[in-house]
């Protein structure tokens, strides 16, 4: 039965092929068995192989998705991504590790095929580099450029790649890549680039040393300052040739324990020419804290201590005399009392010395000023310096002594040196001066003390007649304090209004009629009564509260005299004195305009009266200023003449009406000399024009003597005394009714 199946199956098979059966058909039929199972066998092999290979591709598969998976991470861990650039399609595909992959289909005769991402200021320098590689000139493609980030923003990137494919002809159809952020690093290069500019183009000379201070690096301004050259000092010792070798090794001690040292030192110029140099080393240290360098940075300052030294000097020396000045004496005299140490100090100044500078110019008395330095440094020691406080007032200190006799010897020292002539442009002077002593802590325990008591001793020497010496007592120091009180007393009588006017008439010689007055000024308080005009004046002068004095009695003259002419009592002028310190005002003009249109009071009734000291001060100034008085209609008269020491060239180039001769001389006219002097100023003032105006007059005889020598008018208590404003109006009426009036004004004023 299963031979007749299998007979059947193979029948079949072999249908085609049975209308007749050669006798190897048999034979056939007999093998079909053996064929069959060989089949199978094949069959199950090639099931075998071919399971045997899914086994093998799977397995590669594994092994190639775990690389893939690997480089996925390799790249995410670094930063980087992949592109992949088919040149022929111009398709670029990148496995962005930033963003998602993405894949760039731009145009395709773009190139390169990022160009729209591409910085404008980059796409150049990519270009070519980019071509020089398709064109084989590079083993690779290289270029650092900005990017456009997913923000819009822009970063810096490292492109690489290589060309992967070519076509037949050579011409590249394939290149793949890497592209690396390096933003950060850029802008640590930057960073880098910007101080190493910075270090090559300051001023300051930096070296870099190693612990042992082996120089290891230099900047350029190292071989501008120091002459030398960067090869001359690279792997040698750092080297201050003007220091031993222990001053380096000090520093390193310093620097070793609080890392820093700075200080000023000189060196030596590759020429040999000495500098001075601020240096300042520094330690650096590794990311482990070990020390590994020191930084010197150093700089010529040279030039600066020059001009610190010349700013030193003449912020301490005098820069006409060359004399230590104010601020160098304060100095010392401190230190001397901050060091308790005993010592004796002498203020002097030149008697009269501003009669000097006004007769002769201030040039002639600088040079005196020049001369007496000079002299005076000759007689002093290094412990006995001379110093000009200002002006003409000098000090010295006589370091630790307190002894009489020392002090006094060099006192008559001085006044002897400076009591000898000095010849000046063929001037001989011949000058005197006044000391004031005073002894530490005797007289004074701090500088402000010392110096203002010997102030009041040169001032006392003064007064008791100049060319002198004295040692300062309390006796001083309480006129000292009396000249306060009435400091104080000035500013209180100009607040309550005690200043008033008196009136002294000015008379006719010829006639014996009214012909002006001269308005004086009285200071009366409540309790002290009247205070001497030789008290009050002079402090007032010193302090500037002369100015406001001088005000107070223009406004007061000018409104009497306009009440007097209202009331027809008077037609005349008034005088009214200026002091130096009002002749100087820059608005002396304007404010006088003012007083005139406050009071109504036209100008030509009023008279200014100027001493020949307050225009000798600055003639070419005084003359302007006159000319501008002048101008107004105001009259000029020159007061106390030949007192001072006028030139006569400057007198005829005053714009004066009236020349006042000074008591003093009409005093003496009882002498031939006397009445030749006043002769002379009589004359004087004529040739130029001007009335004469004699004050002082007291005797009848000295009126007689006026008379014979011309002189028109008479001031003095031969007529009468100064009067207050209630008793002037009584004098006035006087005239009025026993004489008839006398103007001074002519009426076509």
């Amino acid at each position: 039965m299963k031979n007749n199946n299998k007979k059947q199956y193979l029948s079949l098979f072999l249908l085609p092929a049975t209308t007749a059966m050669p006798a190897f058909a048999v034979n056939l039929q007999n093998a079909m068995p053996y064929v069959l199972s060989s089949i199978l066998l094949f069959s199950f092999g090639a099931l075998l192989l071919a399971h045997l290979s899914i086994l093998k591709m799977r397995r590669y598969q594994s092994r190639l998705e775990q690389s893939e998976e690997r480089l996925r991470l390799s790249l995410w861990g670094s930063g980087d991504e992949l592109w992949d650039w088919n040149i022929a399609s111009g398709s670029l595909y990148r496995s962005s590790s930033w963003q998602h992959p993405v894949e760039l289909k731009p145009e395709t005769n773009q190139f390169p095929p990022n160009r729209d991402q591409i910085h404008p200021r980059d796409i150049e320098r990519v270009t070519e580099q980019l071509y020089q590689h398709l064109a084989g000139e590079t083993p690779y493609f290289e270029a650092a450029y900005r990017l456009r980030a997913s923000d819009g923003g822009w970063v810096w990137v490292l492109d690489r790649g290589k060309v992967v494919s070519s076509d037949a002809e050579g011409v590249a159809t394939r290149m793949t890549g890497t592209l690396k952020n390096i933003q950060l690093l850029k802008q640590t290069e930057e960073r880098l680039e910007l101080f190493a500019r910075c270090l090559e183009n300051i001023s300051d000379a930096v070296v870099i040393c190693d612990t042992n201070f082996t120089v290891l690096e230099v900047n350029h301004s190292f071989s501008t300052i120091t002459g030398k050259t960067r090869e001359q000092v690279i792997k040698k010792p750092f080297d201050l040739a003007m220091y031993p070798t222990r001053f380096l090794q000090e520093i390193g001690h310093t620097l070793q324990t609080t890392g820093s040292w700075q200080g000023e030192i000189q060196d030596q110029r590759i020429s040999g020419e000495v500098y001075q140099a601020e240096l300042n080393f520094d330690i650096v240290r590794d990311d482990h804290g070990v020390l590994t360098q020191f930084v010197a940075v150093f700089s010529d300052i040279s030039e600066r201590k020059k001009r610190e030294a010349e700013l030193s000097r003449l912020a301490n020396s005098d820069t006409l005399t060359g004399l230590p000045n104010r601020a160098m004496f304060s100095a010392e005299l401190g230190r001397l009392v901050d060091r308790e140490v005993k010592h004796a100090l002498l203020v002097f100044d030149l008697d009269n010395f501003k009669k000097i500078n006004d007769s002769l110019g201030h040039q002639l008395g600088d040079s005196l000023l020049i001369k007496l330095a000079e002299r005076l440094s000759q007689l002093t020691r290094q412990k006995e310096r001379l110093y000009r406080l200002g002006g003409d007032e000098f000090a010295i200190l006589l370091e630790n002594t307190n002894d009489i006799h020392t002090i006094t010897s060099m006192a008559k020292e001085l006044i002897k040196q400076i009591n000898l002539p000095f010849f000046i442009n063929q001037h001989e002077l011949a000058i005197t001066s006044s000391i004031g002593i005073v002894l530490y802590p005797e007289d004074g325990r701090d500088p402000e003390a010392l110096l203002r008591n010997a102030d009041t001793a040169m001032y006392h020497a003064k007064n008791e007649g100049a060319n002198r010496y004295l040692f300062f007592n309390d006796s001083m120091n309480k006129l000292a304090v009396k000249r306060l009180q009435l400091e104080n007393l000035i500013r209180h009588g100009l607040k309550e209004d005690f200043f008033t006017v008196y009136y002294q008439p000015k008379m006719d010689i010829l006639s014996g009629q009214l012909v002006g007055m001269e308005a004086l000024v009285r200071f009366i308080t409540p309790k002290r009564g009247l205070i001497s005009p030789a008290s009050f004046i002079p402090v007032s002068e010193e302090t500037g509260q002369i100015v406001e004095i001088g005000e107070v009695v223009l406004r007061k003259a000018c409104l009497d005299v306009k009440r007097w002419i209202d009331q027809g009592l008077f037609h005349g002028r008034v005088a009214v004195n200026l002091s130096v310190k009002q002749f100087m005002l820059p608005y002396l003009c304007e404010q006088i305009d003012d007083v005139l249109q406050q009071t109504e009071l036209p100008s030509y009734h009023l008279e200014l009266e100027i001493t020949e000291g307050t225009v000798m001060q600055s003639p070419k100034m005084a003359i302007d200023t006159m000319k501008k008085l002048r101008a107004r209609g105001i009259h000029l008269a020159m007061d106390d003449f030949g007192t001072g020491y006028s030139s006569l060239a400057y007198l005829k180039q005053f714009p004066l009406n009236t020349l006042k001769i000074d008591k003093a001389f009409i005093d003496d006219m009882n002498t031939a000399r006397g009445r030749n002097m006043v002769d002379t100023i009589v004359t004087i003032a004529h040739n130029l024009s001007l009335t004469v105006v004699a004050e002082g007059v007291e005797q009848a005889e000295q009126l007689q003597q006026l008379k014979q020598l011309r002189c028109e008018i008479i001031q003095g208590y031969y007529y009468s005394k100064p009067l207050s404003a209630a008793d002037f109006t009584q004098f006035l009426l006087d005239q009025k009714q026993n004489k008839p009036r006398l103007a001074a004004v002519p009426a076509s004023l």
